[in-house]
């Protein structure tokens, strides 16, 4: 990281940049690429959270939080759970500590909304993020969501 990395909102003069975005092209099995995060979170309106992580005036990165979803209303309509839906690093970014940066904002996040837990799913295998969102506190819950990990973290 050459400065302070920070979020901020999608905007008409940040969306173009936004779009092009590309994870390392081995992990595009493990992720979404933007234009499908921005599509969920205007169709899921107030439960999304999408932001740019910038470093200075260069884009390093992506995420999408979720927030205060219900998480399986037939068992359960008061369990309620928040945390991280997408995260997506650029390429050339990656290895810099915005991954580490982006966790940590959407806890920050979630800790100034009241929320004790944090959720994560992740594709399973060596290729997937398991290991990072593990070296974070990640532990996982058991459950699987559409065939993903599910992990938990205690804010």
């Amino acid at each position: 990281m050459t400065s302070s990395p920070r979020l901020e909102r999608v905007t008409p003069a940040t969306l173009d940049a936004a779009l092009a975005l590309r994870v390392h092209p081995h992990q595009e099995k493990n992720v979404a690429p933007v234009v499908k995060s921005l599509a969920e979170a205007y169709a899921h309106g107030e439960t999304a959270w999408p932001r740019l992580i910038l470093d200075g005036d260069r884009l390093v990165g992506f995420l999408m939080a979720f927030l205060d979803v219900p998480w399986a209303p037939e068992r359960d309509p008061a369990d309620r759970r928040s945390g991280l839906w997408r995260l997506n690093v650029s390429a050339d970014a990656q290895g810099a500590g915005y991954g580490r940066f982006a966790v940590g904002a959407v806890a920050e996040e979630l800790r100034r909304r009241g929320t004790a837990r944090m959720y994560v799913t992740w594709e399973p295998g060596e290729d997937g993020p398991g290991a990072f969102y593990r070296r974070l506190g990640f532990r996982t819950t058991g459950e699987e969501s559409g065939g993903q990990v599910v992990g938990v973290l205690d804010l």
